[in-house]
């Protein structure tokens, strides 16, 4: 491929993350989710060599991605809603980047409720990152959540955050379009929410990595 028709291809569709694909080309997304100003917030490992690794929400792809160059062995990234041209863009730039970056990184279509070790097996780590306030059922989706992360495994849980000054556990709710003019923002949690419904989908150890940040996001472990 040309720089010209990547170049091309790459103003032909909308973009969430920021992403170098080389020969000076930057995909026009909003944030980089790898870069130094977010990327500590998920904690993820530095080498994940040898592991098995599920993205959740994948959008553009950025942190599947970056699983396979930390020495992942398999990763598979999944979504429905911003992969279906539903929401903001769709999948030609996860398809895009993958064929730039020439990573052999799995993808299925697959919504977060439909999720089984069944339909897609379990994994030593998944990220579950900017997902759980998206869900209209979110105890059920972390149901899903424990299903594919396998025993021993590391699930990395990263999302919007609010009231973080409360100690007992609490949900903001909004129900339309209060949260960043988002009507698919339905909620956001403080830690010992997120933490408390993690236990309650049947993560033994949940510990909050990340405290609620300048963005109000915070991260979790659970195993």
């Amino acid at each position: 491929m040309t720089k010209d028709e990547l170049e091309r291809r790459v103003r032909s569709q909308k973009w969430f993350h920021i992403m170098d694909l080389g020969h000076g080309i930057i995909t026009p997304g909003i944030m980089n989710p790898i870069g130094k100003e977010h990327g500590p917030r998920y904690h993820v490992p530095a080498s994940l060599a040898g592991k098995t690794v599920l993205d959740i929400g994948a959008w553009d792809g950025a942190w599947s991605f970056e699983a396979k160059r930390r020495g992942a062995a398999r990763v598979l990234a999944t979504d429905s809603y911003s992969w279906g041209g539903g929401g903001w863009g769709d999948k030609r730039s996860f398809e895009l980047a993958r064929e730039v970056f020439a990573l052999d990184v799995e993808d299925e279509y697959i919504d977060v409720l439909d999720l089984s070790a069944e339909r897609i097996g379990t994994f030593d780590v998944v990220f579950f990152f900017g997902v759980i306030y998206h869900m209209r059922n979110p105890m059920i989706a972390l149901d899903h959540l424990r299903s594919v992360t396998a025993p021993g495994g590391l699930a990395i849980v990263e999302s919007l955050s609010a009231m973080n000054r409360r100690k007992e556990p609490l949900l903001a709710f909004y129900p339309n379009t209060e949260c960043g003019g988002d009507p698919t923002n339905w909620f956001a949690p403080n830690p010992p929410a997120l933490r408390g419904m993690l236990q309650a989908a049947g993560f033994s150890d949940v510990t909050v990595v990340s405290p609620p940040d300048k963005f109000s996001r915070m991260a979790l472990y659970a195993r």
